[in-house]
């Protein structure tokens, strides 16, 4: 992929298009988790629909272990959503290209502790089933919040319940009949046929990435995280560099300013 690309995929200045193709990526990202995850610890943990279904129902069955491990899963999906924008409000005060890059690459870390856990999962499933869990639910919250932040709530990537909904209406209006003829008080149903297309987009990329992720923990176990951290990695990389460049010019600047200003004050070079 061209440097450009890149870095307008995930840098703090945005486009429209540029939303689209990082939403439509992180929906791949999010179905492949959201299956591997499945495969790991017969759960999914990013429908939070469900899971407060589930503790309600443990609630009234009183099913106290079942129903303290749903508010945990809410709890993790919260804080990571919270995490993710307290990364970027940070980097948006700080004026940083990476502001949206650096919940990505956190992202990409998180899932490396994923694929790490997986291996004592079968060792010590009693341990790290509910720990595993946790860490799906929170990286699922800090990448819905990255997206929903990014494209003021216009695109989701880890549930498909609304866009699905979304998508119905938008047919709904493809089949409506329009009795009458424009007026003010009477304007025709039509479709957006742009945001169709990117629901459409969304929900074949989460089941694309759903597919691949079933496959590849069915058939490369854990290893399977490492691909998709890379991906993550590769999406923010080069805002995370523009920040690192600009950090390391300013850093020479002061330390040259600074050099000059002690002979100025001095007559003698200043002492290292």
């Amino acid at each position: 992929m061209p440097v450009s690309y890149l870095r307008a995929l995930s840098e703090s200045k945005r486009t429209r298009r540029a939303n689209i193709h990082l939403g439509v990526s992180l929906a791949f990202v999010a179905g492949a988790i959201n299956a591997g995850g499945f495969l790991a610890v017969l759960q999914y943990t990013s429908h939070m629909s469900g899971i407060v279904s589930s503790v309600a129902d443990n609630l009234v069955l009183g099913n106290l272990t079942a129903l303290a491990a749903g508010v945990a899963s809410v709890a993790a999906f919260v804080s990571g959503a919270a995490y993710s924008t307290i990364l970027i409000n940070w980097g948006r005060h700080h004026r940083m290209h990476s502001a949206y890059a650096y919940p990505l690459f956190w992202e990409a870390l998180l899932l490396l502790a994923f694929g790490l856990l997986g291996n004592s999962l079968e060792d010590h499933r009693a341990l790290f089933t509910p720990l595993t869990v946790l860490l799906l639910c929170f990286i699922m919250g800090l990448q819905n919040a990255i997206i929903t932040k990014i494209s003021n709530a216009e695109i989701r990537t880890t549930h498909m319940t609304g866009i699905v909904t979304d998508i119905g209406i938008e047919l709904g209006k493809l089949v409506y009949i329009n009795l009458g003829r424009e007026s003010a008080r009477y304007r025709p149903v039509r479709t957006d046929w742009r945001r169709l297309g990117l629901l459409l987009s969304l929900l074949a990329a989460f089941c694309l990435g759903g597919t691949a992720g079933a496959v590849g923990f069915h058939n490369a176990g854990y290893v399977t995280t490492l691909p998709l951290a890379a991906f993550l990695v590769l999406l923010a990389i080069v805002p995370l560099m523009d920040d690192a460049r600009t950090r390391t010019r300013l850093f020479l600047r002061y330390r040259i300013h600074g050099r000059v200003h002690g002979r100025t004050q001095t007559g003698q070079p200043p002492l290292s």
